[in-house]
């Protein structure tokens, strides 16, 4: 017996996700679905999903898993539309931002019974530099030699965390054990920051005088330090995560305040050898960051690194998950 996971939004993430799974299709029948039916399509020829949905309450009514890999502004109302579809002891996962928020809003609007536990997926190091965006940037091996966050609510039963850790698995990363509010406070400094940032940075550079000339010359520390923005499909999804997420955003960007304060005070005094210190600091930092990254040092030696799951199946982790909830 196969079990169904439905993908609801087929970008980068949920496309590869869809890719890493494919190796198991004896167990795993793959729906897609997104609101793009040339994404869709196209996620389907590549080998990520075995059918497409057109109806999104269609795609949801058989699923034993659904994963939302969707722009943060979408997933409450996602939620909303497919409640009464999803069937009891459904794991519902979120690849997006804001898990305490997501949670509320599984508790909220589904009926008892369906089980949420949110997901932060890490890209491999081969992929950070990469230019492409949604469809385009998905790859089998997205998530191998990286971890993954998996933020586990306290209503979670062992048996679907163990469901989780499985999937997790499955795609060739390394399940990172946390609860929603930490997960949080870690992708407000990774995530979140990052996006806005580089929105602060785009209005006061195209909003400001001079642009006119400024736009003709700026280049690529220019199109890095702005691109972040980009990760969103426009401003809603940011602004929604951020909103959800206020008050770890609020206690980062008064750290970068006081360190743009410092920075604006020892320019006004000249102290150059202090300015240089702070920059060395970072540099250093920054250099620190990517060589691990790349050499994926935090990982455990010999656990979640490639797609070798020495574990039940899948198929066995769901139907035994279903079966232990039912006689609870």
């Amino acid at each position: 017996m196969t079990s169904q996971i439905t993908i609801i939004g087929l970008g980068q993430i949920g496309a590869s996700i869809g890719l890493a799974l494919e190796a198991y299709k004896k167990d795993i029948y793959r729906v897609g679905h997104d609101k793009s039916m040339t994404t869709a399509k196209e996620a389907q020829k590549l080998g990520a999903i075995d059918k497409v949905h057109r109806n999104l309450p269609n795609s949801v009514r058989d699923a034993d898993i659904i994963i939302l890999s969707l722009p943060f502004s979408e997933i409450r109302d996602t939620l909303k539309y497919i409640a009464e579809d999803v069937k009891e002891d459904a794991l519902i996962l979120d690849t997006g931002l804001g898990k305490a928020a997501v949670y509320e809003w599984v508790q909220e609007l589904l009926p008892a019974g369906r089980t949420y536990i949110g997901l932060v997926p890490v890209i491999n190091a081969e992929y950070l530099y990469k230019e492409e965006f949604g469809i385009n940037a998905a790859r089998i091996d997205l998530f191998e030699n990286t971890p993954t966050m998996i933020a586990t609510p306290v209503t979670a039963s062992g048996a679907a965390v163990d469901a989780a850790v499985t999937l997790v698995r499955l795609i060739g990363s390394q399940p990172l054990f946390t609860d929603l509010l930490e997960a949080d406070g870690v992708t407000a400094s990774a995530h979140l920051m990052p996006q806005l940032i580089a929105a602060v940075l785009s209005n006061t550079t195209a909003g400001g005088s001079g642009w006119g000339e400024t736009k003709k010359i700026a280049g690529r520390a220019f199109a890095e330090a702005t691109r972040p923005i980009l990760h969103q499909e426009g401003g809603a999804s940011l602004a929604e995560a951020a909103f959800s997420n206020r008050q770890s955003i609020g206690f980062k960007l008064d750290e970068m305040i006081a360190s743009l304060q410092q920075i604006k005070s020892l320019l006004e005094s000249e102290d150059k050898e202090a300015l240089q210190e702070i920059f060395n600091t970072a540099y250093e930092a920054r250099a620190i960051w990517d060589a691990e990254r790349e050499a994926a040092k935090w990982l455990l030696a010999g656990e979640g690194q490639g797609r070798d799951v020495k574990m039940e199946s899948l198929t066995a982790q769901l139907f035994g998950f279903k079966d232990r909830r039912k006689n609870s």
